[in-house]
């Protein structure tokens, strides 16, 4: 199926240092035959950087100095022959060598379609693959480090590990069912089917901390005008990014920027102070505050804390209280009173009362409660507190999620069906596709389509 030799560009549009064409395939050393003339005769050879120029085979112009590599399959990130001629970052010559190697004989590669070979070769599997990817798009060390150790291969060979021991588990059901006339020697598998479920269960269970290490949160700033989000917002990006005044009203639409808070890439959303107004532009903002609050996965309750808690906080306090909050004392610095306790918010069904949500003092003037705010808000979107530094081993791709809570689900009604002595097809039905989810993780039992739109989200050249 992939048979023939791609080429594309594997560096970022625009200008730079430099600008790179990787070429892979069997007819890779032939394509940089034709458009690479090394400074001095000779053949390539693999593992061997080579300076020369890329020129136009047609006329024997000369395109750009460049240096070419050789990369003998399989020994190469595709298992196939490879070629990367590295040239001067404008865009005028990478296109124009790029044109030369599809004009000498290359298809320009898909999406993707370099890490796909390399999966498809047996020299990564699909956690690695995918990983490759959040390396790329990682925007904080800690998303790094988790891209990191996947790409390291520790998720794969903890997922190898339980479905090794669970296969065992289906090969036994399997010949008592297909084989029923042969007297085959009883085994206690319940074991084993325990240890396959702690380990997928022990996988899952860091799952959603990994994910918002990987996607990051939107947090919504939130509360009356003039309350200090602006200032707020400015504090927690080290920049003074929103345009801040004494003036009531400055803000008026939301304003989005991305903070790194304690690793998590955080989108912090300044809105419009909500108040009833009747200027039209002010009602719009209000009107997008809203949505923002409704789109966020945290909010962040502005108080003043040089002025009494007043009815437009408790209006808005009830807005915020269906998402996860936490109440920011603002202005809290000098002669201002600390938050009263409990903060006179109302109750609702079964939610924590306000006086025991999270209370943080903080003065944008000052930078006081800043960190501590950051770290309050890194807990909130965790579910509790950050994994220690050295800790990286989180799953962080919510397909990798999906598959183990279905893995999850049928392994503990295999283990419940094993206990309650039911038959051992009905054990078997559920331990397959407990497997399949299982190997769907690695790609041991992905199909195509899958792969389609896995590696659709890669960029060309990758």
């Amino acid at each position: 199926m992939y048979d023939d030799t791609i080429a594309a560009i594997a560096t970022p549009p625009g200008e730079g240092g430099v600008g790179m064409i990787r070429v892979s395939g069997p007819d890779a050393l032939a394509v940089a035959a034709a458009i690479f003339r090394p400074a001095r005769p000779g053949p390539l050879r693999s593992f061997r950087l080579r300076y020369g120029h890329v020129v136009d085979p047609t006329s024997s112009a000369v395109v750009d100095e460049a240096l070419c590599t050789f990369m003998r399959g399989p020994r190469s990130f595709t298992c196939e022959d490879v070629v990367e001629i590295s040239c001067h970052g404008g865009p005028l010559p990478v296109q124009t060598t790029l044109a030369l190697a599809l004009g000498a004989g290359a298809r320009l590669a898909q999406p993707g379609e370099f890490t796909l070979r390399a999966f498809l070769n047996g020299r990564i599997d699909l956690t690695q693959a995918e990983a490759g990817l959040d390396v790329v798009r990682a925007q904080t060390s800690a998303g790094l480090a988790l891209a990191q150790a996947q790409l390291g291969g520790w998720l794969a060979r903890e997922v190898r590990a339980a479905r090794a021991g669970l296969m065992e588990c289906l090969a036994y059901l399997t010949a008592v069912v297909d084989f029923p006339e042969d007297e085959v020697a009883a085994q206690n598998i319940g074991p084993q089917l325990r240890a396959g479920l702690i380990s997928a269960e022990g996988l899952l269970a860091g799952a959603d901390q990994g994910i918002i290490y990987r996607q990051g949160a939107r947090v919504a700033l939130v509360g009356r005008p003039n309350v200090g989000k602006s200032s707020l917002l400015n504090a927690l990006l080290r920049a003074d990014r929103a345009i801040v005044t004494h003036i009531p009203g400055t803000t008026r639409d939301t304003l989005e920027e991305t903070a790194n808070l304690a690793g998590i890439p955080v989108v912090l959303i300044d809105t419009a102070g909500i108040h009833a107004s009747d200027d039209l532009v002010e009602q719009m903002g209000v009107e997008r505050a809203h949505q923002a609050l409704e789109g966020a996965d945290l909010a962040l309750l502005v108080l003043d804390a040089t002025e009494p808690v007043g009815p437009g906080d408790l209006a808005i306090a009830a807005l915020a209280q269906e998402k996860p909050t936490i109440v920011v004392w603002n202005k809290a610095e000098g002669d201002a009173p600390s938050p009263p306790a409990p903060l006179p918010f109302k109750e609702r069904g079964e939610r924590a009362t306000w006086s025991e949500i999270s209370i943080i003092a903080t003065s944008a003037t000052t930078g006081s409660g800043i960190d501590e705010l950051a770290q309050a808000v890194a807990r909130a979107l965790l579910g509790g507190a950050p994994p220690t530094a050295g800790d990286a081993r989180l799953v962080s791709n919510p397909r990798h999620r999906d598959a183990l809570q279905r893995a999850v689900d049928h392994l503990r009604a295999a283990v419940a069906s094993w206990d309650a002595g039911r038959p051992a097809d009905l054990l078997a039905g559920d331990l397959t596709v407990a497997l399949n989810a299982l190997g769907e993780i690695t790609g041991e039992t992905v199909g195509d389509d899958l792969l389609d739109i896995i590696f659709s989200r890669f960029c060309i050249g990758k």
